[in-house]
């Protein structure tokens, strides 16, 4: 499976740190920024795969699980730190939960939001990858 996880450049300061995403942080233009919060404990987001989209998730607060199927392996990262993105590429399905209680989870994403480019069906997912 091809995620990788990402080291956000961060200024250690006495006052509080700092991390920037800018540049060529990360592999992608930057289309779209949205972020979760409020997720109760016991429910679960995602439950999909992108056909050309590229997101870079980041735990700005507390933590949850993100889970990730290639169609061929599984895999859980457990994300609880704002320095530490996850790149999730193209034609993995991916579901968040174990929300802890305040946690905040910001999605940076290649592009703006298209309807076309999500696969929410699992069956349909693990067919697409048959192909």
């Amino acid at each position: 499976m091809n995620i990788k996880l990402i080291d956000i450049p961060k200024i250690n300061d006495v006052r509080g740190n700092l991390a920037v995403i800018e540049g060529n942080c990360i592999p992608f233009e930057i289309k779209r920024v949205y972020y979760l919060f409020d997720v109760p404990s016991n429910a679960y987001r995602g439950g999909h795969s992108h056909k050309e989209q590229l997101e870079l998730l980041v735990a700005l607060s507390g933590s949850f699980d993100v889970i990730l199927n290639d169609g061929n392996s599984k895999q859980s990262i457990m994300l609880n730190k704002p320095d530490k993105g996850l790149l999730i590429p193209t034609g993995v399905w991916r579901e968040l939960e174990n929300f802890s209680s305040g946690s905040v989870c910001l999605v940076i994403a290649s592009g703006e939001f298209d309807e076309s480019d999500y696969i929410r069906d699992y069956d349909l997912f693990l067919s697409s990858k048959q192909s």
